[in-house]
């Protein structure tokens, strides 16, 4: 009985995660969107779905933009 109460409450949860993550990305192309989900912590696996692509197009797109982050940091410091 409890495991079940639990499974609904998880569907509930995932369904709010989904729906505030869509708002979240309105307006924006799939590579910003994968990055401000990204930004917000969530799974490159749910980021996938909710942008609809792959996990590895996520992983490549979030790995991208570490980098570029990196090289942007590393330029001002050497002002």
């Amino acid at each position: 009985m409890e495991e079940e109460i639990l499974a609904r409450i998880d569907k509930k949860l995932d369904a709010v995660v989904r729906l505030l993550a869509s708002g979240s990305i309105e307006g924006k192309n799939k590579t910003e969107a994968i990055i401000a989900l990204g930004d917000l912590g969530l799974d490159p696996k749910l980021i996938a779905e909710i942008v609809n692509t792959t996990s590895g197009t996520v992983h490549a797109r979030l790995s991208e933009a570490k980098r570029e982050k990196s090289r942007r940091t590393k330029k001002l410091l050497k002002r």
